[in-house]
């Protein structure tokens, strides 16, 4: 099926339509979630989200972006929605422990198993995506949507909705951090 096929089989309400967006795309959103949120469980909860809302609010897509934009984008945002609600968590367990109360969510671990990294790669890779969750969000998305999931400047910008020299420009602002975080952590140690 094509893009557009697909599209129009998703407004009529077709399961065939939904089941051909799933596996043209599922790798892709699953991928993308799980670098923003380092945690399996949590990017294939996130990608089934993403899949049912547009489901249900094929409708309102206008068409003025690929579908695969309007995925990307609403994966994004759902991950980001996800980090910003688990780091509130996290601060109200801090308030509960120094009253002595504990929160079992805020000892959660990262576990993080991105598909396509090698065994001899992981550690690497951790430490990679340590220096990543340091960036500031946008530069984080930026880098994570091109150099991981390797989407075009152009598709950046449409997901971000920003130009395609924003976009240079924050993925500039990332590569400078990474050398200052470098540079920082092999001055002190």
């Amino acid at each position: 099926m094509t893009e557009q096929e697909i599209i129009e089989g998703l407004k009529r309400g077709e399961a065939l339509a939904f089941s051909e967006l799933v596996a043209v795309y599922q790798d892709r959103i699953f991928n993308t979630s799980l670098g923003l949120l380092q945690h399996t469980q949590d990017a294939e909860d996130i990608a089934q989200e993403v899949f049912i809302q547009v489901y249900t609010s094929i409708h309102s897509f206008k068409g003025e972006a690929k579908l695969s934009t309007w995925l990307y984008r609403i994966a994004v945002t759902k991950s980001l929605d996800f980090i910003r609600k688990k780091n509130r968590k996290k601060r109200l367990g801090k308030i509960f422990s120094i009253f002595g109360e504990a929160d079992p969510s805020a000892n959660d671990l990262i576990e993080f198993n991105h598909p396509g990294i090698q065994q001899e790669q992981k550690e690497a890779a951790a430490y990679l995506f340590k220096l990543v969750n340091q960036l500031p969000e946008n530069q984080r998305i930026a880098f994570i949507l091109n150099k991981i999931e390797g989407i075009s400047y152009g598709e950046i910008a449409d997901i971000l909705k920003i130009s395609d020299g924003a976009v240079d420009s924050l993925l500039q602002r990332a590569k400078q951090n990474f050398r200052k975080m470098i540079g920082g952590e092999n001055s002190t140690g």
